[in-house]
Order: C-alpha cells, then sequence, then structure tokens
C-alpha cells in the first residue's frame, strides 16, 4: 500500500518541492500551508505520517503536535524547522513528535527518516492466510494488495492493517478502545475519532454503499464488526 503523507508547511516552494519528490518515491501526499489547516486535515483524515513544521501561520508546529498527541491521535510525526538549537529539538520531541529534521535538510536523509519512522508504526494482529476473499474483494496479505472487482483498491497503510484486523476478527463486535490499541498501538487517553474516520474512508472504498454498509458494520455505542458475505482460504 503507498503511505500517505500529510505536509505542513507555509513556504509554497518547500512544498512543491517535497511533495514532489514524495510522489516519486510512491507516496500519497497532501498538503496544508497554515496550522489551522494542518490541524483540521490530521484530525479529520487519515494518514500514515504527518510532516510538521515548527514555524507557521495561524498556529505554530509545537502547539499543533501537543494537541493532536492529548487528542490521541498517534500517527508519527516528523517536525521540520530552520531552528537548529538543541533545546527546540527536545522541546519538539517532549511534546510528541517521533523525530526532528532541521532546514535546511539532504531529501535523501527526509527520505530515509521517513521510511524509518513508517517501519517503527504499529501494526495489527495478522491470520494465516495469505490471501482472503469476501464478495468480490481480495485480499492479499503478502503482497499488501487489495482488489475490488478485480481492480486495484488504494489503501493507506493504516487502513490496510485496519482491514487486516477486522478480517482477523470476523464476526466479532471489536471496540474502538480495542482497535487503537491492536492497530495504533495507543495505551492512554483515547480519541475514537481516528478509528471512526479511517473506518469512513475503508467503507468509501470497499461497501457498494458506504452509508448502508454491509460488511463493516457499527455496533452502537460500542464498535464495529466485519461480516463478510463470502470468505475463502
Amino acid at each position: 500500500m503507498r503511505p500517505n503523507v500529510l505536509f505542513v508547511e507555509d513556504e509554497e516552494a518547500l512544498r512543491m518541492t517535497v511533495g514532489d519528490r514524495l510522489r516519486s518515491e510512491g507516496y500519497i501526499v497532501d498538503c496544508a500551508a497554515d496550522g489551522d489547516e494542518g490541524f483540521e486535515k490530521a484530525t479529520q483524515l487519515p494518514f500514515d505520517l504527518i510532516i510538521l513544521d515548527l514555524m507557521l501561520p495561524r498556529r505554530d508546529g509545537l502547539s499543533i503536535c501537543r494537541d493532536l498527541r492529548d487528542a490521541g491521535l498517534i500517527t508519527p510525526l516528523l517536525m521540520l524547522t530552520a531552528k537548529g538549537r538543541t533545546d527546540d529539538k527536545i522541546l519538539g520531541l517532549k511534546t510528541g513528535a517521533d523525530d526532528y529534521v532541521t532546514k535546511p535538510f539532504d531529501m535523501q536523509e527526509l527520505v530515509a527518516r521517513i521510511e524509518a519512522l513508517l517501519r517503527r508504526a504499529p501494526t495489527g494482529s495478522t491470520g494465516n492466510r495469505d490471501v482472503y476473499q469476501f464478495a468480490t474483494i481480495r485480499v492479499d496479505r503478502r503482497a499488501t494488495e487489495v482488489t475490488r472487482d478485480g481492480k486495484p483498491v488504494n489503501l493507506s497503510v493504516r487502513e490496510f492493517q485496519l482491514l487486516k484486523y477486522l478480517i482477523d476478527n470476523a464476526g466479532m463486535t471489536v471496540s474502538r478502545e480495542r482497535l487503537l490499541i491492536d492497530v495504533w498501538g495507543y495505551n492512554g487517553n483515547i480519541f475514537t475519532r481516528t478509528v471512526d474516520v479511517h473506518v469512513a474512508s475503508l467503507r468509501q472504498k470497499l461497501e457498494n454503499d458506504p452509508k448502508r454498509p454491509m460488511f463493516i458494520q457499527t455496533v452502537q455505542r460500542v464498535g464495529y464488526k466485519f461480516m463478510p458475505e463470502v470468505t475463502t482460504s
């Protein structure tokens, strides 16, 4: 699956340069030009990694990082800034950033840091079957590919992990809290909106009618249940 990255940066030239490079590396990139837009996208849309500039209009990167972590969002976060002082780096990491790169930076180093953060991101449980099929949807665990009616379905890394977990627990009601722990690896105060956003995105991509889902069903006030029509080994 192609990782989905949010890049929050007020310099247009840098947004274009980094965005183009990451897309050439196979990433899906969404951008925000100020702190308010960045925070809104980070909390409303599913991303596998966030690159966040420290100095931003309307809302600075540190406050965004702190508020995202306080809300329970555990998406890997790479802080990007022109400041190079050690105390700034320590403050960013203490606020909740997972890594820190100082401008000007080497593009290869940035890509390497992103790859390292994605490798460390928690994953969900895995089953024994490499290929799982329900209705016209085929999930290939080994190749990390999903097709629907024989056509590729583009899922983010986290969406694929969530789908695998739901498949592994087919027919069982899984709470939002359990999903946050087992798929996201989070153990503190929860932010259930994170789960809901990812489930909504999966439904848009997999369900014939996302408003009346057949496969990923809502269990009111609890969580979700995966109910496949057809399963094969």
